[in-house]
């Protein structure tokens, strides 16, 4: 029999091919090479290198078309050149270690930061990894970590990915992704889904997989198959082509099959992200991450530039709406115009989101306002909310100074569990409610989203985080979700049962979610719903919301 291995899914669809390994990764340096003369420069002129490759493959990239792998590149060549790198390495020099271990030392520093990180920029760890590994292995002489050549298409296995790789490869090639590490909000996972390639995370022992062995991968089910029949080989087509007949379907509202409507909208980090979302159908934002305009300045954007920069945004969506979170920074994304007040040993519970904002009144004031001049002659519906809100004196103090700048529709975010259970609470003090199930679920399970260990305890099927998305649906107003779980056609058919009134999500997961819901009375959400919710085990709660889901099967889900 074909052996069955399991990990996460996070981009569905089927790929059947041979295995190929990315490059094993590169050692730590010794701890007790001493420094020699010229290492400072050394190390320097080897991260300089490592910045101008990544810059040369993000133009690559760019030229085929992908400028979001140019960004994203452009974005690591920027780390490799960062300034407080530069002083930490030579800092390190100068008290005597070596080149390649002060590289690796100084990177450290940086690591620890995103490693415990709650939100988006801590699956960057991967990233700052592979300029560290990069920088190392042009010190030691090794070969550089990368993707494998070939000459016919392949599943792609690897212990993690990072950008400099995965930018410039060809879809035609890479039939599937498969990582021994990550979670649903990982580089891998979000580049797999912009490709459209089915891709299996936190999958462990599978750069023990030898290159050339035959798999099947199921990015929906999150399984891989071993050597599959040709009967399993076939389903899976089967499947592939009945979601490719649905991505080919017109676009339209999102709504239940008994016309209950859901808007679905899309998560974006900035204009860049409009022509995906407008192309795949989007009703408008419901997570617009203000924070990538912040990222990598020495001081605040100019006023001017964060007006242009919604403004794109509000005029892109005419007739819907835009929702907007404030900025999201903190200790797990450092800003260095915004320095924690001291060292914090969680990140992921240190002041971020609101509690940030809230000690520095200035930058918030002033990011308000630019948003609601940038509203003013636009009829998209602007609604503004806060991240990392706790409770209801945090929700009522965002909302007045919303109104003060001018902003007619605050909102919160629910990832603190202690919102959930209270959201009645705090749903007298503001219009709306969107849940980040991502966050919520790493809080509420005790769970770090980027140890692909525990994976089963990253999953928002758990029924405690239904109950949670209950709690706030139920609350009073109306709540939308904007984790990565609203792109998971089962799973938006479990939340509108919960009462959820909009989704938000990457844009290439619309299509499928708008199919999911069109197949479905909302009764039958509302039943899948209580099936989940009634289940003891996240696994038993997905089958059991599937059980009475029958559309899904039309899609090949």
């Amino acid at each position: 029999m074909p052996e069955l291995l399991r990990g996460a899914g996070v981009s569905p669809g089927a790929g059947h091919g041979p295995v190929r390994t990315v490059a094993g990764a590169v050692p730590e340096p010794a701890a007790g090479e001493p420094a020699r003369p010229g290492d400072a420069e050394r190390a320097l002129a080897a991260l300089d290198a490592v910045a101008a490759d990544l810059e040369a493959r993000g133009a690559q990239a760019a030229a085929a078309g992908n400028t979001d792998g140019r960004d994203v590149l452009n974005a690591q060549a920027l780390m490799a050149r960062d300034p407080g790198l530069a002083d930490g390495v030579n800092a390190r020099v100068a008290d005597g270690v070596g080149a390649a271990r002060a590289v690796f030392e100084a990177f450290g520093v940086y690591r620890e930061m995103l490693a415990g990180a709650g939100d988006y920029l801590a699956a960057r760890v991967t990233d700052l990894d592979d300029i560290r590994d990069r920088a190392v292995a042009r010190l030691l002489g090794l070969p550089m970590p990368g993707v494998p050549e070939s000459d016919e298409p392949f599943v792609l296995v690897a212990r993690d990915l990072a950008p400099a790789d995965t930018a410039v490869l060809d879809p035609a090639k890479v039939l599937a992704f498969v990582t021994e590490e990550g979670g649903p909000t990982s580089h891998t996972a979000i580049l797999a889904r912009t490709m459209g390639v089915p891709a299996v995370v936190a999958l462990r022992g599978a750069t023990g997989l030898p290159d050339g062995t035959v798999v099947l991968v199921d990015g929906a089910a999150g399984t891989v198959v071993i050597d599959p029949s040709e009967e399993q080989v076939a389903e899976a087509g089967a499947a592939a082509a009945a979601r490719a007949s649905v991505l080919a379907e017109p676009a339209g509202p999102g709504a239940t099959k008994d016309g209950h409507a859901v808007p679905l909208l899309a998560n974006i980090g900035g204009p860049k992200d409009l022509a995906a979302a407008l192309a795949n159908g989007a009703e408008g934002v419901g997570l617009y991450r203000t924070e990538f305009l912040f990222l990598d300045r020495a001081a605040p954007p100019a006023d001017s530039e964060q007006e242009d920069a919604y403004r794109k945004v509000l005029e892109a969506f005419p007739d819907g709406r835009v929702v907007v979170r404030a900025l999201d920074a903190g200790a797990d994304k450092p800003l260095a115009f915004l320095p924690p007040p001291s060292d914090e040993p969680n990140p992921a519970l240190g002041e971020r989101g609101l509690r940030m904002l809230q000690r520095h009144p200035d930058v918030m004031s002033a990011q308000l306002r630019a948003l609601a001049r940038a509203a003013k002659g636009t009829t998209a519906k602007l609604q503004v909310m806060a991240p990392m809100v706790t409770d209801s004196g945090e929700a009522a103090a965002f909302a007045a100074a919303c109104r003060e700048a001018g902003i007619e529709h605050p909102g919160v975010m629910v990832e603190v569990p202690a919102a959930a259970l209270r959201a009645r609470d705090l749903a007298p003090e503001v219009e709306f409610f969107s849940v980040g199930t991502n966050d919520l679920t790493q809080y509420a399970c005790a769970a770090d989203r980027q140890i692909g260990g525990l994976s089963h305890l990253q999953d928002p099927w758990q029924p405690a985080i239904l109950d949670l998305v209950s709690y706030a649906a139920k609350a009073g107003v109306p709540c939308g979700v904007c984790g990565e779980a609203a792109g998971d056609p089962a799973l938006a058919c479990v939340l509108v049962g919960l009462g959820v009134t909009s989704l938000s999500m990457s844009a290439p997961s619309l299509p499928l979610v708008r199919a999911a819901l069109a197949r479905h009375t909302l009764a039958e959400c509302r039943a899948a719903a209580a099936a989940a919710r009634t289940s003891r085990t996240a696994a038993e709660a997905r089958e059991g919301a599937r059980a009475v889901l029958p559309g899904l099967a039309d899609l090949g889900l």
